[in-house]
């Protein structure tokens, strides 16, 4: 629990990650009274000027983020490439983890997480480990696949579609998971929660939209545009997953859906995720706050959706690099029912994730279209 009678300090949640989702993490965390901690390798990250303590460090060096956990009462993550043998030393000296190590270790290696979906007979589609760019020139149990790194791939990168045989010679040199591409109809999330009392509570799916160029979603919709039979398949799938990680946490479970209604999971995060963002406005209880609850033993809030929403993720444009400068911000701000959210990044890249609106309606078919209008009248340049 947060605090009860005999108790006077407040619990310290320390978060290994300064972006988008642990500043989000930390404005549900106010409502709670919560001092949150936070580590970042970029000495200028968006949750540094929110948080009660920020400690600058790269979260894959073990010695720093061991030190960082043992100052705080729980630790968690908004990423997970993190020093997973760090995680493994603090829980063993009785330093809270969630999700727990074990899971991390899991999800942070494709591979790892491909034949843990086998083992449990979740659905997913047909893989095979390869060990580096020989290997995939040879390789001839299906075709066209997609590789992927087994590690440090992130935000699109570290994934290549092969449809051509000619071009496996242009593949990734090293450790990667190769799956026979799935023909789909709908990508879909579906964010589940579990508490350390076993406690699950699973939110209804959302169709993702990806940007054609980026390999980012651009577009989500809720609720996903899906019959009754599939978003059933997907919520159990889901929960499927996380009771299998046994995690206390948050998982976002990502989703191929086929024309003949199978569905089948693409990959999973174990944390926040971007394809929650929308449950700020347009649930009862938002990942952030849900992600908080499960982690401290609270009971789990209710993931009923209060009105359908469109979020649209708001990139930096192609060819600019630098200082960030918002264009359109004023007409944004004018259209009735748009959420803004910036994340506070000082610089921008080309397709960075600098922050995102949410439109909440009755209508989601018009909400699509007022989401398009927001993509071309927002932009971050420089």
């Amino acid at each position: 629990m947060i605090m009860n009678e005999t108790e006077s300090k407040r619990t310290t949640i320390g978060i290994l990650g300064g972006g988008q989702l642990g500043k989000m993490l930390i404005q549900a965390a106010m409502n709670l009274d919560l001092r949150i901690h936070v580590m970042d390798p970029d000495a200028n990250a968006p949750c540094k000027a929110f948080c009660d303590e920020f400690t600058w460090g790269p979260f894959t060096d073990e010695e720093a983020v061991y030190r960082f956990g043992k100052r705080v009462d729980i630790l968690t993550i908004e990423i997970e490439n993190v020093s997973a043998r760090a995680l493994e030393r603090l829980a063993a000296e009785g330093v809270t983890v969630y999700p727990q190590p074990s899971v991390i270790r899991t999800i942070q290696d494709k591979g790892a997480q491909k034949l843990f979906l086998e083992k449990h007979a979740i659905p997913t589609a047909e893989f095979a480990l390869l060990s580096n760019r020989a290997e995939l020139v040879a390789f001839t149990t299906f075709f066209p696949l997609v590789q992927k790194l087994r590690t440090t791939g992130y935000d699109g990168r570290g994934v290549l579609k092969i449809a051509a045989r000619k071009d496996l010679a242009g593949g990734f040199d090293a450790p990667s998971v190769v799956e026979r591409l799935v023909v789909f109809e709908k990508e879909l999330s579906v964010i589940v929660a579990r508490s350390a009392s076993g406690e699950t509570k699973v939110y209804p799916s959302i169709e993702m939209i990806f940007h054609p160029g980026a390999n980012l979603v651009e577009y989500l919709l809720s609720p996903a545009r899906v019959t009754p039979a599939v978003e059933k398949k997907a919520e159990r799938i889901a929960l499927d997953v996380a009771d299998a990680l046994e995690i206390i946490g948050l998982a976002a479970v990502e989703m191929f859906v086929t024309a003949d209604g199978s569905v089948l999971v693409n990959e999973v995060a174990p944390r926040p995720h971007n394809s929650g963002h929308h449950t700020i406005e347009g649930n009862v209880t938002s990942q952030f706050e849900q992600h908080l609850r499960a982690i401290l033993g609270l009971p789990l809030g209710s993931t009923a959706i209060t009105s359908p929403s469109v979020m649209v993720n708001i990139l930096g444009v192609e060819g600019h690099t630098g200082p960030a400068r918002y264009r359109g911000l004023e007409q944004v701000l004018a259209i009735e029912g748009a959420a803004v959210h910036l994340y506070g990044k000082a610089e921008t890249k080309p397709f960075r994730k600098m922050g995102h609106v949410t439109l909440t309606g009755t209508d989601a078919a018009s909400l699509l279209a007022t989401a398009s209008t927001i993509n071309t009248l927002l932009k971050v340049t420089t």
